[in-house]
């Protein structure tokens, strides 16, 4: 065995690498990973190197070359053709044929003789033929044979430097004396959903028409061809489980419910069961079985929400005591974020003493629903658990069911939703809600889609959820929900909205980014056709997603330059420029803007004069461009935002 000493071939700053391989990167399946490292050795030796690929778990590695970049910076990629766990590394190792020939060929050119040099050529194609394969040894054989033969120095040279020659030793060098990057890294590799969704949050229980009476799942679907024909894939419900009585909280967050009130679904958990059984009110197992599978048939994927806490009824609260915090009398405390108290939920200890039974619970209950077909779960408050649990959780259940996505809902200080990527979130929760003006979208955008994070961190841009609904929403009326609406769909690759965005529903507790009369706590009847309703934008957007590929890539964004400050400039573009889309927002909903937008031609596949055709695909219209300065107008209450797609006139 080679000593580590003799290998010598320096491999550092290699890219993708989260936290010096610590975490894994994440793709999806079908994607490429391009692998970049500083790979150099002492001396002026020639190297080669290559990228080291295989799913986890297998013995073999397949290998892809990689390419000389600049100043000793290398370059490879490979493709990640199925889901589930990959490994990758570096291999590199001397050409020393390569760097024998460059060598010789330099002291041919000086006039010097070369004969002994020509023999150490010689010896390494002899032992190259004791490498490679039978049919290509008695190639390389041939070859020695014509330079054993050759007369002279130049004959010899000729040979030597002979391109099928130099291939065939190029195809079954000597890497005994290889050296390897000290660390194997991973790439988790997802469902293309994880990457490009357009979601839908409802309220299975507000559904319905009659005053006074929550909706069935079966009469939930009822509702899903409409959701559909705005162009969701992905529907999302809050918890489904039965619903605690015991503090049960009334309309508006009171803390005394009235007769009738359904309570919150986040205060899991009563007489008829826990996280493994669905509200009464809602159906049976076998309903939420059925809704599934009609979610499935109109074309969309069930998100799930995975909450772990307790009402007081829950049955864990008399079975497992142990699992909960205690106050100093023994009874178990109830959740609270300062000031903010809730009474009717009690959140559990991950790191008691009965840690690994709780543990395993959570993942059963995991299995459990993947086993009624939930594939997706959005996860509440995940940055108040440990996040080794988390670490712990997604692996194992990703082991047995790899096409899990774990979207994690974690409003908080940046560093903790950053590391609750890396330990395998599949997407998060962001802070575009509260993003609103052209220096803070571009800044933050640029911070998703430019740095490390895009190699760990999808976000998901939601307009609005059940307990946010931004000023900006609030004050700035239905222009407001379209500019949102847009920048969502198409900023992201993966977007969303919470049911009742698209009627433009703004009314909110004074002072607060909550909704009034919030149906966290009450039943409520919606008419999804009122007056001023935004669906044919919406379903604009998901169509332009669905037929531009551009829009569906995550880290593809670009930033353009617009004279005005509250007009924002982006596009999106596929490698070979066969697909161009340019978003132009008016980000103010009360004021016409127009200005002049600077886009360089040659992002566009257009030259410095050439004529080019914009379609704007929410108005429909097309306009002739030239140059990189063209003019636009923008009215918040017509159209705000032009989605255009560049048509080249050729």
């Amino acid at each position: 065995m080679t000593p580590d000493a003799l290998r010598t071939i320096i491999i550092e700053s290699v890219t993708p690498s989260i936290d010096d391989g610590r975490f894994p990167i994440k793709r999806e399946a079908g994607d490429t990973v391009r692998v970049e490292a500083d790979i150099f050795k002492e001396g002026h030796d020639l190297l080669c190197a290559v990228v080291l690929f295989r799913p986890k778990g297998a013995s073999a590695w397949s290998e892809s070359p990689m390419k000389h970049v600049d100043n000793d910076r290398w370059a490879g990629a490979f493709i990640t053709h199925d889901i589930g766990r990959w490994e990758y590394t570096i291999e590199a190792w001397t050409d020393l044929y390569g760097s024998w020939l460059e060598g010789l060929l330099k002291k041919h050119v000086a006039g010097e003789h070369v004969l002994s040099e020509l023999l150490e050529g010689l010896r390494l194609v002899r032992a190259a033929m004791t490498r490679a394969p039978a049919a290509e040894a008695r190639r390389i054989e041939q070859f020695d044979r014509r330079w054993s033969t050759a007369s002279t120095e130049d004959e010899q040279i000729a040979v030597a430097r002979d391109p099928e020659l130099v291939a065939l030793l190029e195809a079954h060098p000597d890497r005994s004396r290889s050296s390897f990057h000290g660390r194997i890294l991973e790439v988790v590799v997802d469902p293309l959903v994880a990457r490009f969704g357009s979601w839908y949050e409802m309220f299975p229980r507000s559904q319905g028409k009659v005053p006074g009476r929550g909706a069935t799942l079966r009469e939930c679907e009822e509702r899903l061809p409409e959701i559909r024909e705005m162009g969701f894939d992905v529907l999302y419900m809050p918890p489904v489980h039965p619903i605690g009585r015991t503090n049960r909280k009334g309309k508006n967050n009171a803390v005394v419910a009235q007769p009738g009130d359904p309570g919150s679904p986040y205060a899991i958990g009563s007489e008829e069961g826990g996280h493994f059984a669905v509200e009464p009110s809602l159906g049976t197992l076998d309903d939420f079985d059925h809704f599934v599978r009609a979610c499935s048939d109109h074309g969309m994927q069930v998100a799930m929400d995975f909450a772990i806490q307790c009402s007081p009824d829950h049955p864990w609260v008399r079975e497992h005591p142990e699992w909960f915090f205690k106050r100093p009398d023994g009874t178990i405390k109830y959740a609270e974020n300062p000031p903010k108290k809730y009474q009717d939920i009690y959140p559990l200890d991950f790191t008691c003493d009965a840690w690994e039974s709780l543990w395993q619970e959570q993942l059963r209950i995991v299995e459990f629903w993947a086993s009624h077909g939930v594939k997706i779960f959005r996860v509440d408050n995940p940055h108040t658990k440990p996040l080794r649990f988390w670490q712990w959780l997604i692996d194992r259940a990703k082991e047995k069911h790899p096409e899990l996505i774990f979207f994690a809902e974690a409003f908080t200080r940046p560093k903790m939703m950053k590391v609750l990527g890396k330990a395998g979130y599949s997407q998060s929760y962001t802070y575009f809600t509260w993003r609103n003006t052209k220096h803070e979208l571009t800044e933050y955008l640029t911070e998703l889609t430019r740095t490390e994070m895009k190699e760990f961190y999808r976000g998901n841009f939601f307009t609005n959820t059940p307990d946010i609904l931004p000023f900006f929403l609030q004050t700035g009326g239905r222009p407001a929900f379209k500019i949102r609406a847009v920048l969502a769909a198409t900023l992201c690759s993966n977007w969303g909205i919470y049911n009742g965005f698209e009627l433009c529903e703004n009314r909110a507790l004074p002072g607060r980014e909550e909704y009034a009369d919030s149906e966290k706590y009450e039943l409520k009847v919606w008419d999804w056709d009122r007056p001023g309703n935004i669906k044919p934008l919406i379903r604009t957007l998901n169509l332009a997603r669905k037929n531009n590929p551009a829009l569906q890539e995550y880290d593809n964004l670009e930033f353009y330059w617009a004279d005005h400050e509250d007009i924002i400039v982006y596009g999106k573009s596929t490698p070979d420029l066969s697909n161009i889309v340019v978003a132009v927002v008016n980000l103010n909903p009360f004021q016409i803007r127009e200005t002049l937008v600077h886009i360089p031609p040659h992002k566009l596949g257009v030259g410095d004069g050439e004529h080019y055709t914009v379609h704007d695909l929410i108005s429909g219209e097309r306009w002739g461009w030239r140059g990189h300065s063209n003019y636009v107008r923008l009215d918040p209450h017509l159209d705000p935002a032009h989605l255009f797609v560049i048509e080249r006139n050729r």
